[in-house]
């Protein structure tokens, strides 16, 4: 792994195509972009995915470099990869054996973990904590269960995996999106229970986890009997519960600022501004190069390009993931996947 810098910038943004353009090469150098999400659309093979990392941290050894790797219909990567299965299939077996369920959550963490580190991908934004609502457009089957205490008990196996590979853990979406039916990315979620019911369950998943999470990403859902704003724009679910109240000291991602879901709030430069006030760390602007170098122009011009906690959540891989392929325990671990959810 390359030696980390001390900070990093605090915009995360994605690139158009396979290989990099001259206009986000030069994007990327800029001193408050620090992270780079890939999409399926940046991925052909794994012979070009290494190209393309290399390529990224060519220009800058210290970006983040993430993904959505989840499994199921959530994986960005998939011809040449390890088809994983969604967190639904694994939460099914949790209702006849436990104790397997809790095994195939972490063996599938750790794949997943491992293939990408691989590459030079530094973090899936994974695992999903919501509570699994078939409702939900948005989260269905990529929640472990309707269950709070299964969430928990597989979320715990999963991150296990994450961390035994070498990979950072950043749990989504906080304090939860999956009772909700509206889709963020294409219009405004609200959630009108009371904080109680709030409190009692899907709050209480990311509050027995906060210990072992390196990193958290707020939903873009409202939940008008706590705040009028999103929970990735509230100083109250943020900076008083999530900061005050659990004491989490890891990195806070926001959301795509570029969804439907978060225009109410104004401008790009608004949502930037105010996502970084309520206390993200990282903002991550998708699909919308426009608004994503104007971003860039305002945090270069305004001096607050740069965070320390960023670069924890970079790879920790061991030196021995270059023979990845190569090991005994790879070929095992996906068998085991395979013989339990290969159709």
């Amino acid at each position: 792994m390359d030696s980390e810098p001390a900070s990093v910038g605090v915009l995360m943004l994605d690139i158009k195509g396979k290989s990099l353009s001259n206009r986000e090469k030069n994007l990327l150098r800029r001193e408050s972009v620090g992270g780079l999400i890939l999409f399926t659309r940046n991925y052909e093979s794994p012979a070009q995915l290494r190209d393309l990392v290399a390529e990224v941290r060519s220009l800058k050894p210290g970006l983040l470099i993430a993904v959505d790797q989840e499994g199921g219909r959530v994986q960005r990567f998939t011809d040449g990869f390890v088809r994983l299965p969604s967190l639904g299939r694994i939460g099914e077996f949790y209702e006849v054996e436990p104790e397997l369920a809790e095994s195939l959550a972490k063996t599938c963490a750790w794949v997943m973990a491992s293939e990408l580190l691989s590459y030079g991908i530094d973090l899936s934004f994974a695992p999903v904590l919501d509570i699994q609502n078939y409702a939900s457009r948005v989260i269905g089957d990529r929640a472990f269960s309707s269950n709070p205490d299964v969430v928990v008990a597989l979320a715990k196996s999963y991150i296990s995996g994450l961390h035994d590979a070498g990979m950072c853990a950043c749990g989504k979406h906080y304090p939860g999106h999956g009772t909700v039916v509206s889709d963020s990315h294409v219009e405004l979620p609200v959630d009108d229970r009371p904080l109680t019911e709030i409190m009692r369950n899907d709050f209480s998943i990311f509050a027995q986890l906060t210990d072992i999470l390196d990193g958290i990403m707020p939903a873009h859902v409202i939940y008008p009997q706590v705040d009028r704003f999103t929970a990735g724009f509230s100083e109250i679910w943020i900076e008083q519960k999530l900061r005050g109240e659990l004491n989490f000291q890891g990195v806070v991602f926001s959301d795509d600022l570029s969804m439907a879901a978060a225009a109410a709030i104004g401008s790009p430069i608004e949502r930037a501004k105010r996502a970084l006030k309520v206390g993200c760390d990282m903002i991550l602007v998708c699909n919308d190069p426009d608004s994503a170098l104007e971003i860039a122009n305002w945090l270069d011009s305004e001096s607050i390009a740069k965070s320390d906690n960023i670069p924890l959540m970079r790879s920790r891989a061991p030196e021995t993931i270059q023979d990845l392929f190569e090991q005994s325990l790879w070929e095992s671990r996906v068998q085991t996947i395979r013989s339990y959810f290969e159709d």
